[in-house]
């Protein structure tokens, strides 16, 4: 058996209401939707991918995204460890996003492809106040490479147009920002019919006036159009480990298995304060799952719009900044983004988004003491 281990070491524009996160108030086993509590500390994760995929006479390939390569103000990665049997492993980080992964290689025949990797982390709830050199800062490579348009999300066009329309009375970075997360809460839906988490295609998207989805597609939106605003943004993709802190069931499962917990954040970069994160998406997951007939009117709501505008709550897995990816040794095209574990056969790529056929499961659990 091959194993390894690797260790790592508010309402106005410009302002950020501070009540979800600086409230007084005591943590509860099972707080109310939407409680008050101030930012949560560090908490530490083990997360588990187990892929099962089926033999195959020809070669077979899996790639599985690992946590965040570099340490953040909320996010450190302490180790993983790959078990794959009689397969060739090897680590690999994405030369443009720096987005790690593990690449198992099995050969013809092989008659059980099982890989598994562990993964430990800490991670703790996100604040950033919107005041000089509160976020983390970014290079002029960094910014931009996060002004980058692509295929699905070009910085042209109709999403420059709409860009422009949204942030026509705003000046700075952040008043752009603002207008944009409005924007999108006001002018989207969740789909809960989109599979996954959605494609993120922007662009057609604005062309045919189809404003919904999931994460992928709605905090891509607030991504696209930040950058064609002349806003470094960038989507984070990743996985939620366990529930909400608040209570909102919408934003968090049941500690266990969190096979189809995938969750897309976004965040833009503001001159002078660093990166900022918010998370339109879950705002309207909130509208459309923490309880029957929510309009953006409604406490809960309004609640999960000023908590999601500069911060995140820490009970999830960040794995990479990547989009369009071209998996290393892959004979097929580039993938949207490495939110899922992937695998080919001789016959094609599997469908990530069907865990159960394909076959793989993720579990988590916290790590105390």
């Amino acid at each position: 058996m091959k194993r390894r281990t690797l260790l790592k070491a508010a309402p106005a524009a410009g302002l950020l209401a501070a009540a979800p996160w600086a409230a007084n108030s005591q943590s509860q086993t099972a707080p109310a939707p939407g409680t008050d509590l101030p930012p949560q500390g560090w908490r530490t994760f083990e997360v588990v991918h187990r892929l099962e995929v089926a033999p195959s006479p020809g070669p077979v390939m899996a790639w599985v995204p690992l946590p965040l390569t570099n340490k953040t103000e909320w996010f450190e990665t302490l180790s993983n460890t790959v078990s794959a049997g009689n397969a060739e492993t090897k680590i690999v980080t994405d030369p443009v996003f720096n987005a790690g992964m593990v690449v198992a290689t099995f050969k013809a025949g092989e008659p059980a492809p099982v890989v598994e990797v562990t993964s430990r982390f800490r991670t703790r709830d996100r604040f950033i106040p919107l005041k000089a050199g509160a976020g983390t800062p970014a290079s002029s490579q960094e910014q931009a490479l996060f002004l980058r348009g692509s295929e699905s999300a070009p910085t042209d066009g109709i999403i420059r147009e709409t860009a422009l329309k949204i942030t026509k009375n705003a000046k700075t970075d952040v008043e752009k920002a603002r207008a944009i997360y409005d924007w999108v809460i006001e002018n989207t839906e969740r789909n809960p019919k989109t599979r996954g988490c959605g494609e993120g295609n922007v662009k057609a998207m604005l062309e045919t006036n189809t404003l919904n989805g999931k994460c992928a597609d709605l905090n891509a939106l607030f991504v696209a159009l930040a950058r064609a605003a002349g806003v470094p943004a960038r989507d984070v993709y990743g996985v939620r480990v366990t529930t909400s802190p608040r209570g909102y069931k919408s934003m968090g499962p049941k500690p266990g298995v969190i096979t189809k917990a995938q969750h897309c954040r976004a965040e833009f970069y503001a001159q002078g304060i660093g990166w900022v994160p918010v998370d339109p998406a879950d705002v309207r997951k909130v509208i459309l799952e923490e309880a029957p007939g929510l309009t953006a009117n409604d406490e809960i709501v309004k609640k999960s719009r000023s908590m999601l505008w500069g911060g995140w709550e820490g009970n999830w897995l960040g794995y990479n900044y990547a989009h369009d990816v071209k998996l290393p040794g892959s004979r097929l095209a580039a993938v949207p983004f490495l939110m899922y574990p992937q695998a080919e056969n001789a016959q094609g790529r599997l469908d990530s988004l069907d865990p159960d056929n394909f076959k793989y499961v993720i579990t988590s659990k916290e790590i105390t003491g």
